[in-house]
């Protein structure tokens, strides 16, 4: 058995979540059973979208989210110690989990057998996980981009936002940006953004849209949502298409349905195409996405950028910054 600390969904969030919404538990494992293995973390994930599925959860349970770990222990030999899994086990040191008799919606992934030595693993919850595959698959599968078209995207500098700007110039396209800082737009510049602004400091979201994208945006990618949505989509190119992976400008609102403009209208005039989704629709395809993706590193064309706490204690406080922007690119705890 191994000590091992989880962190517990002890509170419902009332707006921004709070330290003492969670609890910090200590406990031994159990032991194994047939089919088990014990995967010790190394990373922890921290994302946008855990702040939004807590409104639907129990409190009591194990906070969510994704972890990269190794398999220090195993009564099954497809999972030999050693291994490298990724599993949305939570926030927790130690995960107990069931190799032989998998939940369908939510498989232990093993890490590519030709992961490439020198990339770090934590890339497995980030440009080569879970964010690089919504990056990938909901731009080129939902916002089909072509060459010479304008992408846009707001949290730009976020964990997805960066990636789907680099695919966007990889695939020929103009890529525009806006992030939340002067030191996140100058990032978005040296990785390749032909235009990007800090929507805190502009005077007018409209204007500055109009000066960074003069013929109109095809692609849209949505990670903010909200009045910010409503305002973009007044620059949409006739047969635009939208591709909504989030809306966090709203998950801390206690009526997160909102009161904003009605964007219909402009929806049917310009003869868009608007498509919310789930990356995990398409996890059948993510081994040919995650490959792609560790060949666009190895050859230079996506440069990744972590935001690294460290230590598994401050998982709360890299969630909280997390979602009021304090990270450039992909947050992760190092536990």
């Amino acid at each position: 058995m191994v000590k091992s600390k989880r962190f517990v969904f002890a509170r419902q969030f009332d707006g921004p979540p709070k330290e003492s919404d969670f609890e910090l538990v200590e406990e031994e494992t159990p032991e194994l059973k047939d089919g088990e293995i014990l995967v010790e973390s190394l990373f922890n994930s921290v994302d946008p979208y855990m702040r939004l599925y807590t409104r639907s959860l129990s409190t009591g349970i194990t906070m969510i989210g994704e972890g990269c770990g190794r398999v220090i222990e195993s009564k099954y030999s497809d999972f030999p110690v050693g291994t490298v899994v990724m599993h949305r086990y939570g926030w927790c040191t130690h995960a107990v989990l069931n190799a032989k008799e998998q939940d369908p919606q939510s498989p232990i992934r093993k890490a590519p057998a030709d992961y490439p030595k020198d990339l770090p693993l934590s890339l497995l919850l980030g440009a080569v996980g879970m964010p690089g595959m919504t990056a990938y698959f909901g731009l080129l599968k939902l916002c089909d981009p072509k060459e010479g078209e304008t992408v846009f995207v707001n949290g730009a500098a976020g964990a997805v936002g960066n990636l789907v700007g680099q695919i966007a110039k990889i695939k020929g396209c103009k890529a525009v940006g806006a992030a939340g800082s002067d030191a996140k737009v100058a990032w978005l510049k040296e990785i390749g953004f032909d235009a990007a602004f800090n929507y805190k400091t502009v005077s007018s979201l409209d204007a500055a849209l109009k000066e960074a994208a003069p013929n109109g945006i095809d692609c849209y990618f949505d990670n903010v949502g909200a009045d910010f949505t409503s305002t973009v989509l007044n620059h949409m190119n006739q047969f635009g298409r939208v591709a909504i992976c989030g809306s966090i400008s709203t998950y801390n609102d206690k009526d997160p349905a909102g009161r904003g403009p009605y964007p219909f209208v402009t929806i049917l005039s310009k003869q868009l195409t608007v498509t919310g989704f789930i990356v995990l629709r398409w996890f059948p395809e993510w081994p040919q996405g995650m490959a792609q993706m560790v060949q666009w590193i190895k050859e230079g064309k996506i440069k990744h950028r972590e935001h690294v706490t460290e230590g598994f204690e401050n998982m709360p406080k890299a969630f909280m910054g997390m979602l009021v922007g304090e990270n450039t690119g992909k947050a992760v705890v190092k536990v």
